[in-house]
């Protein structure tokens, strides 16, 4: 059983789309990152960064305690490896998913992050960093449109790294961005939303709402960057 730290953004998307993808039973542990969860001692002790989302496997492979992972590369690969599925066991192909994973968590996730609090988020409006962001999402959808060019998928086979990938071009609307320019993107995208446990994985928590766009005065407070919580 895998204990999933969970609130319904596009990072916590990627681990309950691989949960299901690779059949892997879970219960979901609600983090109300726009209430402060986040910073709860309990919470703090498996995910020292004070970011969801984290695991706990009660039953890891060596038969000893738990084991805890934070950062959802981190977390995509133990899954990936506990379950057998979806990251190739060859060093060129392992290779090769790893290297777009961590993309995904340098480059794409970062980007469209910024974008979007840039666009929707900041008290005030800065023209400068709306361009700056905005330039480089774009970049970085050039990147995996070409990359995906004569491709079903990201890596050969179907893997982690598009399971990282996907839950943050779903935000593209909200991001302003007109997906028909990128048509390898786009084809992508619209194969990989008729999988049933992906679609599954993307509706996990749709109870506790979305990213909305705003924040009231108390999720400001919890989400605005700082180094600890708020007193």
């Amino acid at each position: 059983m895998i204990e999933l730290y969970y609130w319904p953004t596009p990072n916590g998307w990627k681990i309950s789309i691989a949960l299901e993808e690779m059949g892997l039973d879970y219960r979901v542990i609600p983090v109300n990152i726009g209430r402060g969860d986040q910073f709860k001692s309990d919470f703090l002790a498996i995910s020292p960064n004070n970011r969801m989302p984290a695991i706990v496997d009660l039953d890891p492979e060596d038969g000893g305690e738990p084991v805890s992972v934070f950062e959802t590369g981190a977390i995509l690969v133990y899954l990936a490896e506990k379950s057998g599925k979806f990251l190739p066991s060859d060093i060129r192909g392992r290779k090769e998913v790893m290297e777009w994973l961590m993309w995904q968590m340098g480059g794409l996730g970062p980007m469209l992050g910024q974008n979007g609090h840039f666009k929707f988020y900041a008290p005030e409006k800065i023209p400068y960093a709306q361009e700056r962001y905005g330039n480089e999402v774009l970049r970085l959808f050039g990147v995996l449109d070409r990359r995906l060019e004569g491709r079903e998928f990201i890596c050969g086979d179907y893997s982690i790294a598009d399971m990282a990938c996907w839950p943050w071009i779903i935000t593209y609307k909200r991001q302003e961005i007109n997906l028909n320019n990128f048509p390898n993107v786009r084809r992508w995208y619209d194969q990989l939303k008729q999988r049933p446990a992906l679609r599954k994985g993307y509706k996990v928590g749709s109870e506790l709402g979305k990213p909305t766009g705003k924040w009231d005065d108390e999720a400001r407070k919890y989400l605005s960057a700082q180094a600890t919580a708020p007193k």
